[in-house]
């Protein structure tokens, strides 16, 4: 089993958050790809940790999908199912349209700059063709408006269901497409001008429309 041995590793995370978190990148990004067996052993010696945060994060992987336990047996990384695509995107659409409804309440001018610069920064990895580093700035542009929200509720939903989002736009050569710049630009001056229903609208349809780009 093919596992990194010079990641890094992250600090005041308990064993079990650094195991979760860490294995689930590996999952995301293919280092262990669909269909693979899992050992728990070799899992914890590449983390530098026991067996048991290892185990606890595998329970919790597979709860959220990305891992399957065969009791007695063994434990798989899910496959992935291509469609599946078309059931994520809708429900994270509506979720990232409320927070961008519910930031306005609260957001700054610094935080208005703030989506400027990170829009700028996903700008150019769009027009440099550094897609994967592109989808994690797209990523930190909507957790900023979520964060703003201030709602924990859609901040955890969103969470899981983007970590599903991130696999399949890795595994399925997904290209977050030029027209997404322009439209975190009206997101951030609807949000500029306190039109609630402007930020909502255009932030769902910039989800929604990469089903249609996926097909």
């Amino acid at each position: 089993m093919p596992i990194p041995t010079n990641h890094s590793k992250p600090v005041r995370q308990s064993a079990k958050e650094n195991a979760f978190n860490q294995i689930q990148q590996w999952i995301i990004e293919g280092t262990l790809r669909p269909g693979e067996k899992l050992n728990d052993t070799e899992l914890a010696n590449a983390l530098g940790s026991s067996r048991t945060p290892v185990r606890e994060s595998l329970q919790l992987l597979e709860v959220q999908g990305f891992v399957k336990m065969f009791p007695g047996k063994s434990t798989e990384v899910t496959e992935i199912e291509r469609e599946a695509i078309k059931d994520l995107l809708p429900p994270l659409a509506a979720l990232q349209s409320l927070s961008a409804e519910l930031a306005i309440d609260h957001i700054t001018a610094d935080q208005l700059e703030q989506l400027e610069n990170i829009n700028e920064r996903f700008a150019k990895l769009i027009s440099a063709n550094h897609a994967y580093d592109a989808l994690k700035v797209d990523e930190e542009f909507h957790q900023v408006i979520i964060d703003i929200s201030k709602n924990t509720y859609i901040k955890s939903m969103v969470a899981s269901l983007q970590a599903h989002v991130r696999r399949h736009f890795f595994h399925n050569s997904i290209i977050l497409a030029e027209r997404s710049i322009e439209e975190h630009k009206i997101i951030i001056a609807a949000m500029r001008d306190g039109d609630k229903d402007k930020a909502a609208a255009i932030m769902k349809d910039n989800w929604l429309r990469t089903v249609e780009d996926f097909k």
